[in-house]
């Protein structure tokens, strides 16, 4: 086996480990029993520490690579994903884990209207269709329950997440040449503040079980997570990340079920395959020009990198 090939199907166990703890983060934050501004200051307040230790053990912090403007690019990055992942958390409770992670995962489209319309990207004619083929799809999922204003809320909720993603993913593509993991600590951290006047304290006292859920987001699903996507997205090509990406889906769609009872009814089950094709042609589309996945990106996802992690939403 070569070298490359070795480095291949390490960056692949990485990735997919990585995809599969993403599955689990509803779970963690239903079983928290939380607000999802609570869930959210406590998962940056975790995640921040983890991602601090990590970074310090790794000598990150010696030659950043860091400027005033690259730090506040990622601040600005930070403040779309921190409320991306309010807006993710309000659309459990408001809806079910699986239909709301469906929904959003059409951030790739709005990546490429905000790219159309920001910076004035072509939209080719091709993106258009899937664009279309993926709005089906969402009309297909969001008839699983008809007449419930709850699930209508929260499709709404999280076609919101997506977009704030996007806008992350639109911002944070902008800072290179720094470490991916420090641009997630700078986001998390930004983060603090951000949330600290929503955050109920009162609300946590008797949270018991809880904290342990709370810090499973930060240290689990914000330090180990990002550090195994980071170390993979190194080793594979862009088009491995994007349907490795979709283990994201697949597992979140097997807890709900497995953990809740949740599952999927027959139109839902339409619209799902046409949400990650779609997706998946939208996201491989400029993978053939630029086929290595690139070495400084920053979260979402839940990540944000911009050809990576474009292909990766991690909640």
């Amino acid at each position: 086996m070569t070298a490359t090939k070795s480095l291949e199907r390490r960056g692949t166990a990485q990735l997919t480990a990585a995809m599969a703890l993403s599955g689990t983060l509803g779970v963690f934050v239903v079983e928290s029993g939380a607000a999802a501004f609570n869930v959210v200051f406590f998962r940056v307040l975790f995640g921040a520490l983890a991602l601090g230790a990590y970074a310090f053990a790794r000598g990150y912090f010696r030659d950043h690579g860091l400027t005033p403007k690259k730090v506040g690019l990622a601040a600005l990055g930070g403040l779309f994903i921190v409320f991306n992942w309010v807006f993710l958390f309000k659309a459990y409770e408001a809806t079910s884990i699986s239909l709301a992670t469906v929904v959003y995962h059409t951030q790739p489209f709005f990546l490429v209207l905000l790219s159309a319309l920001v910076l004035r990207e072509r939209l080719t004619r091709s993106q258009l269709g899937w664009l279309v083929v993926a709005f089906a799809g969402l009309v297909l999922v969001s008839g699983v329950r008809p007449g419930d204003a709850g699930s209508l809320a929260g499709i709404g909720l999280a076609l919101l997440a997506a977009v704030l993603y996007a806008l992350s993913t639109l911002v944070t593509k902008r800072v290179t040449g720094v470490r991916p993991h420090l641009i997630a600590l700078i986001q998390v951290v930004v983060g603090i503040p951000l949330l600290l006047p929503f955050t109920d304290f009162g609300a946590m006292r008797g949270t018991g079980a809880g904290w342990a859920w709370l810090a499973g987001l930060g240290v689990i699903h914000t330090g180990l997570m990002y550090v195994l996507m980071y170390a993979a997205y190194a080793k594979l090509p862009t088009a491995k990340i994007a349907v490795l990406a979709f283990t994201y889906p697949a597992v979140a769609m097997v807890a709900d079920w497995a953990v809740y009872g949740h599952h999927i009814g027959p139109v839902q089950a339409l619209g799902v395959p046409l949400i990650v094709l779609a997706s998946l042609r939208v996201t491989l589309a400029p993978a053939r020009a630029a086929r290595p996945a690139p070495r400084t990106a920053a979260p979402a996802a839940e990540a944000v990198s911009p050809t990576a992690t474009r292909a990766v939403s991690t909640g």
